[in-house]
């Protein structure tokens, strides 16, 4: 979908400044944040798609004026309830029903290095050859969906390289609307800076995006 998540290539936010990498989190409550994030995404009840979506899919004000773990909380907020964990009652009120039913999957602290270590592996076997190898000249399609997309609005309508061929994963454009998302072959495709920016690009440079092949076809 096309939305204040997906500025690249704008003009008119002023300079990028990258913050320092320590310390990871600035506020105590950002930790919690964090924590209650990992805790209810390893519910299995939504995909990181999915929570992708949820966040692209704020109010604009809300994209403009939050910070980054105030956008992560009202993205969580929504799914938990769109999937039933929470109450809208509950929310006003900032008390947990006398009914509520403990979630039987819950993940243990002790468990918890070990599921940010493994990740959710999205690989899957594929039953037809990839249609595009290393070296192919490609171009991205021109699209507008109002869904979730990883093919980012600045890379449309482009032609590039494919780079490297990284197997067949689940294909992230599906997987965050519905549980059966098909796999599809997954590459590493290679722009120029000036096919992206421009003639007042540096010839030298060149951007390379992680696209699935329902994104490309042949140059």
């Amino acid at each position: 979908m096309n939305g204040l998540h997906d500025v690249g290539g704008s003009h008119g936010f002023g300079p990028v400044v990258p913050e320092p990498e320590t310390p990871v989190f600035y506020q105590p409550w950002h930790k919690r944040v964090f924590a209650v994030t990992l805790a209810m995404g390893a519910l299995g009840k939504w995909s990181l798609d999915e929570s992708r979506h949820a966040r692209e899919s704020l109010p604009p004000e809300d994209m403009i004026t939050l910070s980054y773990y105030e956008r992560r909380l009202a993205a969580l907020i929504g799914l938990m309830l769109k999937h039933g964990f929470v109450s809208e009652a509950e929310l006003r009120d900032a008390r947990a029903s006398p009914n509520i039913v403990p979630a039987t999957s819950a993940l243990p602290t002790a468990n918890v290095a070990t599921v940010l270590s493994q990740g959710s592996p999205t690989e899957r076997p594929l039953a037809r050859p990839p249609r595009f190898q290393p070296g192919d000249r490609v171009r991205t399609l021109n699209i507008h969906p109002t869904t979730h997309t990883r093919l980012p609005r600045y890379a449309r309508g482009r032609t590039g390289e494919i780079a490297m061929y990284h197997g067949a994963h689940v294909f992230a454009d599906a997987n965050a609307h519905r549980k059966d998302a098909p796999a599809e072959p997954l590459y590493a495709v290679r722009f120029a800076a000036r096919e992206l920016w421009g003639g007042e690009a540096d010839p030298r440079q060149s951007v390379t995006i992680d696209l699935w092949e329902p994104h490309l076809e042949p140059a």
